[in-house]
């Protein structure tokens, strides 16, 4: 029995075209679009998306002509349709008539029409129109032959403070309290005497004081980010609501917004009510020092690592990206020659199934007239960006072997988004440098720079299939979780936390009796944090390998911004602090607890430290790798199988040429279908997809 999970049957390759805005063109333009389409390698076209007035100028009068003249001619040149639905621009009439449809801010002020993902999703007529256009084009293309997936929405995003959303608020606030009193020990009403006496006196948080409500309280802050994602999913159900009904067969998507790891929704939420999850991804390279590139690709691969956990594994789709550069971004820095081909690859293996495009043809007009895309102003195919993407196509079409695969990691990092709330909206320590996304990274990249597989996780998630788990920052720790994980170390699973770790519950409460807590959680590690000395950017301090340590370390590391300053209380010390007056004291710890190891790191140490640690961890859990080789800085391997076969995409991130040693192990290279020799040379910016049976 395979471990294949295709996330689209109809279709027996890999996803390979982009968003497509017809609506802006002649018909001209479209018989010439369905050409260069196939030249492409194109096979799937995301259509639809910002149509609403084109589907509907007028309310009540509908326009589908020009829709069902581009989905017939795709169905007739052997493409298929990614047909989105309409809801994150809605037509000027929508604002005009129905003001409520608007969004407020948190300066309680509504919106005036205009932009993008600009609705009320607690608004009953926005949701009642979204349903109405969602039922006609799912009652109309049903059938269609060329309809493949349906993409709802873009982007998800965002917030709104109207009224309607107030007694909505406060309607989840209760149902999830149950009453006042509970809500304000929850919420630790009684400081600053800010007790409620009544439902109606909650209203949503503002950044700015006096402007909305309470801004300074964590707890109805943290609820308020946890309301707005539910909102959204709310929001989301009633959009799919006719889609599953009229075409129960066709899968469902929405493409989540996680660059820089988005903190405005926690995706794990909308993931379970999709079919597969897409993301648009946009790395920004070349931008600065010669490490950027890789270091950067790194954070990209944890993205998209998390939208491969997101599903246990299953595959997901790569829903947008740039084929050349991104009108937003600070500096439009060209890709590199070999570089797009890299990115799209790095995503297939990681785990997607795709990849696509933003945008297919340059737009004359509009905020994005100069973002890349596919098809240039010139309107031919003679060009860099253009033979880029057809060879890339052509690429994608030796991949069919790949669909559907997986990995199975043995390693899980938590990367969890309720936990940065948490951190982002703490009275302390620091009011800038805080770094958990960063921090995750760096504890990230020792695994990826040696091709180990890293499921990147919340803390809800199931740990049985793990080895080790790595929870950089657990700061918030929710009800269950400590539970959870002395659970895995007592079974024999290996578990490493830090610094500023189980210091409050899920309303931002602090627990009692010592951090890190609950008690589970301290039992685990066998310390008792006393206090946390914070740095100042210049500052620095040492630590010290203990001689003979349990991982082998030695010498000395930079220690920066945090120290935690700990107790042993059962915990084995590894290391200890070099400097001021909490010298000598442990930095590094270890607890043996049922058949399992519990480590804490206490301070935010050096690039050299993560490396040492985490390589000595790789080392004695004989944790597996993608390819058993030593890779070069700035290369990684990554892996995808279905429990026959394997395919092992090396990618060289650096603008260097390398080799790679692999030995005698057998493998094909994929796309020449040549035997791999013992030494693999790579340019730079180079990728190869090789075959292990």
């Amino acid at each position: 029995m395979t471990d294949r999970y295709p996330p689209i049957t109809r279709l027996p390759h890999l996803l390979h075209g982009g968003d497509y805005y017809p609506e802006q063109w002649t018909a001209d333009v479209w018989d010439e679009d369905m050409r260069l389409m196939k030249l492409a390698g194109c096979n799937a076209m995301s259509i639809g998306i910002f149509s609403w007035v084109h589907l509907e100028p007028q309310e009540g009068r509908y326009s589908f002509d020009w829709l069902d003249r581009i989905m017939d001619l795709l169905s007739a040149n052997g493409m298929y349709a990614v047909l989105g639905t309409p809801s994150a621009a809605h037509p000027a009439w929508l604002s005009a008539r129905y003001p409520e449809v608007l969004r407020t801010g948190e300066d309680r002020r509504r919106r005036r029409h205009g932009a993008r993902v600009n609705f009320c999703p607690t608004s009953p007529v926005y949701r009642r129109k979204v349903a109405e256009i969602n039922e006609r084009l799912a009652e109309r293309y049903r059938d269609h032959p060329a309809l493949l997936l349906w993409h709802v929405s873009n982007e998800y995003s965002g917030e709104c403070h109207c009224e309607l959303c107030q007694e909505a608020f406060r309607d989840w606030l209760r149902a999830r309290y149950g009453t006042l009193e509970a809500l304000n020990a929850a919420h630790w009403n009684a400081f600053w005497g800010h007790t409620y006496t009544d439902w109606s006196q909650l209203e949503s948080p503002a950044s700015t004081w006096g402007v909305g409500g309470d801004a300074t309280n964590e707890g109805l802050r943290l609820d308020w980010r946890r309301f707005v994602t539910d909102r959204v999913v709310d929001f989301m159900l009633n959009e799919m609501a006719p889609l599953r009904r009229h075409t129960p067969g066709v899968p469902v998507t929405a493409n989540f917004m996680t660059m820089s790891l988005y903190p405005g929704l926690n995706f794990w939420k909308l993931a379970p009510h999709l079919d597969v999850v897409s993301w648009d991804c946009y790395p920004s390279y070349h931008d600065r020092r010669d490490d950027w590139d890789w270091k950067h690709a790194a954070e990209m691969s944890f993205a998209h690592d998390i939208h491969r956990a997101m599903k246990a594994g299953r595959p997901w789709l790569l829903m947008e990206s740039t084929p050349s550069s991104a009108n937003w971004m600070r500096v439009m820095k060209l890709k590199r020659p070999g570089v797009h081909r890299l990115g799209s690859l790095q995503a297939v293996a990681h785990g997607s199934d795709s990849v696509q495009y933003f945008q297919w043809r340059k737009g004359r007009g509009g905020h994005e007239k100069f973002h890349g895309a596919v098809v240039d102003h010139c309107g031919h195919a003679e060009t860099r960006v253009f033979r880029d993407v057809a060879e890339m196509g052509q690429v994608l079409r030796k991949l069919d072997g790949v669909i559907g695969t997986t990995v199975r990691p043995e390693v899980a990092l938590v990367y969890d988004w309720e936990n940065r709330w948490a951190i982002d909206l703490a009275g302390g320590p620091r009011r800038e440098g805080r770094h958990y996304a960063e921090t995750c990274f760096a504890h990230y990249r020792p695994f990826w720079s040696r091709g180990v597989p890293v499921d990147v996780i919340d803390m809800d998630c199931d740990l049985a299939p793990y080895k080790l788990l790595v929870a950089p920052m657990l700061h918030m720790v929710r009800a269950g979780a400590a539970e959870r994980i002395e659970q895995f170390v007592a079974g024999g699973g290996t578990f490493v936390t830090t610094y500023w770790s189980g210091v409050v519950n899920e309303s931002g409460l602090c627990h009692l009796g010592g951090w890190p807590g609950p008690e589970p959680l301290r039992r685990t590690l066998g310390i008792w944090a006393e206090e946390l000395d914070v740095l100042y950017d210049d500052e620095s301090n040492r630590i010290v390998a203990v001689a003979g340590n349990d991982l082998h370390l030695t010498g000395e590391y930079e220690a920066r911004v945090f120290c935690d300053l700990i107790h042993a209380e059962g915990a084995e010390v590894l290391a200890t602090y070099a400097r001021e007056f909490y010298a000598g004291r442990p930095a590094l710890t270890v607890n043996r607890h049922g058949s399992g190891r519990a480590y804490y790191v206490a301070s935010r140490n050096d690039e050299r430290f993560q490396d040492d640690f985490f390589g000595a961890l790789i080392g004695r859990l004989g944790l597996r790798r993608a390819l058993a080789a030593d890779l070069p800085p700035g290369v990684t391997a990554q892996v995808r199988g279905d429990g026959r076969r394997e395919y092992v995409f090396v990618l060289n991130f650096t603008r260097n040429a390398c080799q790679i040693d692999i030995g005698g192990e057998k493998l094909t290279d994929v796309l020449t279908g040549q035997p791999v020799p013992a030494k693999l040379a790579l340019a730079p910016h180079d990728s190869r997809v090789l075959l292990r049976e």
